[in-house]
């Protein structure tokens, strides 16, 4: 009976309960909640790094060793592709780069000529 005890997965029910809940609140954070923008990016920012290290740890077995212990190169390569991905949309969203460009050029007219804006 014990060993069908060690089999029931508490750490991946811990994990996934954890992570709903800190979805929950991020999601809070960026609708319903009051504070500033900055404290706002900050929350999430950091609920992001909490709920990584428990998917690393409850999901992926980190702390296991053996003949799968833990890809260090691969997390490092996928944390470079992450962080660029990050970077990328960061660098996107603050200038403000759309598809929608009806401001962004003088109309002209069907005869030709430039409209005065």
């Amino acid at each position: 009976m014990s060993s069908r005890k060690n089999k029931y997965p508490v750490n991946h029910i811990i994990g996934f309960i954890l992570s709903i809940v800190m979805t929950l609140v991020a999601a809070w954070c960026a609708i319903l909640s009051d504070l500033p923008v900055m404290w706002i990016i900050i929350a999430i920012m950091s609920l992001a790094v909490i709920q990584a290290f428990i998917q690393l740890f409850m999901f992926m077995h980190i702390t296991e060793r053996g003949a799968t212990h833990a890809p260090w190169n691969m997390m490092f390569h996928a944390f470079v592709v992450a962080a660029i991905i990050i970077s990328g949309s960061l660098l996107t969203m603050s200038f403000g780069f759309t598809h929608d460009h009806s401001g962004d050029h003088e109309e002209t007219h069907h005869d030709g000529e430039h409209s005065d804006h």
